[in-house]
């Protein structure tokens, strides 16, 4: 078989990884990938954003047998119902379904038209009535973009001025450009955050192992909100009973909700969730993998990912199965200094010889004359795993000082509060 897979990041490495161990497949190839990636797949220079040019591809290869969208900007513009009507069948939700992700609007008002447990909200297109609720709305509050924003379209509004300064910085400035046109302004919750992947066909939900991501670019949670430098897995706060309840009240009403608005969803749909006093409730919806939570929770697959894949777009979800390892999973990233700000690229990246069961996923660097190099901001995650979570840990950040760039930095304490959970 012939696989392609959208997308060039620390993600779409660990999803090709995963993919490679199933001996069916013959050629891999990733559009764009990276200059990591290019040791399990080939790359080919083409924009995850540019549908016209995937579908050029496609066509002049002529024997592509299936394709993994990953990214959520070529999900919300179609990528999927372009390769499936070239007769390419694939992973990932159609546009129609992707909105779940593309547009905040839209899922807080699923949420709130079936009754599955969220944040109280309003929406706005109108900046000085946005300004205007915020005179004496509670605080602190949450602003976020309707539309993507690579992660970055959600500010946490610790005073009124913090709150109308991100409003401005949406609708007036255009910070995150058209995303901004629509803004939610949200009641701030406070408890633990988990992330749940889940593969879906429209008909079966199988949730994947939990896993906390660390979104703050400094120790303590500190610092300006990223990407996520790190990730662990299994989440100590998802108990049985919270996924039972989960399950009951969020997983199987989201999927339920989809299919009654014409809309149901293929593919990998993410919970980001926060166990509140009053019960978990949705932050988010993603329409894809997260990053970096697949780095910790695909390691962690004992099944094989392109079967359960293929179950998903022929809805065979129900009769596939979907076994996880009972180990434990670290990913530490190590970035480029001043991420998520401005940071240099162009760094010769050393990687010297892992222990244990470790991956290296590369999300931002190149190849230059056979020279992996910089070329983003989190350019690579770190990702062992163990029998327990502390040995998970231990050895990840073992392997993470035989990684050397300059101006390197990582996050010293990933998975800490889960280990003070266990210990507890």
């Amino acid at each position: 078989m012939n696989i392609m897979v959208i997308g060039g990041g620390g993600r779409e490495h660990a999803i090709i990884k995963k993919l490679a161990e199933n001996k069916s497949i013959t050629k891999i190839y990733a559009l764009p990938g990276n200059g990591g990636i290019a040791a399990d797949a080939e790359c080919v220079d083409v924009k995850a954003t540019d549908i016209d040019s995937i579908k050029a591809f496609a066509a002049e290869k002529g024997d592509i047998d299936y394709a993994v969208v990953a990214p959520d900007d070529p999900l919300a513009m179609g990528c999927v119902d372009v390769l499936e009507g070239m007769g390419i069948p694939c992973f990932g939700p159609d546009a129609k379904a992707a909105i779940i992700e593309a547009s905040k609007v839209f899922s807080k008002d699923l949420m709130k038209k079936y009754g599955i447990p969220t944040a109280q909200y309003e929406t706005f297109d109108d900046m000085d009535k946005a300004l205007a609720y915020l005179e004496n709305a509670p605080i602190p509050t949450v602003i976020k973009a309707d539309g993507l924003a690579l992660g970055k379209g959600v500010i946490i509004a610790q005073t009124r001025d913090e709150a109308k300064a991100a409003v401005r910085k949406m609708m007036e400035e255009k910070a995150f450009g058209a995303s901004g046109n629509q803004i939610v302004i949200e009641e701030f919750l406070t408890g633990p955050e988990v992330s749940v992947l889940s593969f879906t066909d429209g008909k079966t939900i199988v949730p994947m192992i939990s896993s906390q991501d660390h979104k703050r670019a400094l120790d303590g949670d500190q610092g300006l909100n990223t990407g996520g430098m790190g990730t662990v897995a299994p989440n100590p706060y998802y108990t049985e009973d919270v996924a039972k309840e989960c399950m009951d009240t969020i997983f199987l009403p989201t999927i339920e909700a989809m299919n009654k608005e014409g809309r149901t969803f293929k593919g990998c749909l993410y919970f980001g969730l926060m166990i509140t006093e009053n019960g978990p409730k949705v932050i988010e919806y993603n329409c894809r993998f997260g990053d970096p939570e697949t780095q910790v929770v695909l390691p962690l697959l004992e099944s094989d990912l392109l079967t359960i894949m293929q179950a998903v777009t022929e809805q065979r979800l129900a009769e596939t199965e979907v076994k996880f390892s009972d180990e434990s999973a670290c990913c530490v990233v190590v970035a480029s200094g001043g991420y998520p700000a401005s940071y240099e690229k162009g760094k010769e990246i050393f990687i010297g010889e892992m222990e244990g069961k470790t991956d290296v996923f590369i999300a931002g660097a190149k190849l230059e004359e056979g020279v992996l190099k910089t070329s983003g901001g989190r350019v690579l995650g770190v990702t062992s795993v163990a029998p327990t979570l502390k040995e998970a840990i231990d050895t990840a950040y073992r392997n993470v000082e035989k990684i050397d760039f300059e101006k390197a930095y990582y996050r010293k304490d990933i998975g800490k509060r889960a280990l003070e959970v266990e210990r507890s």
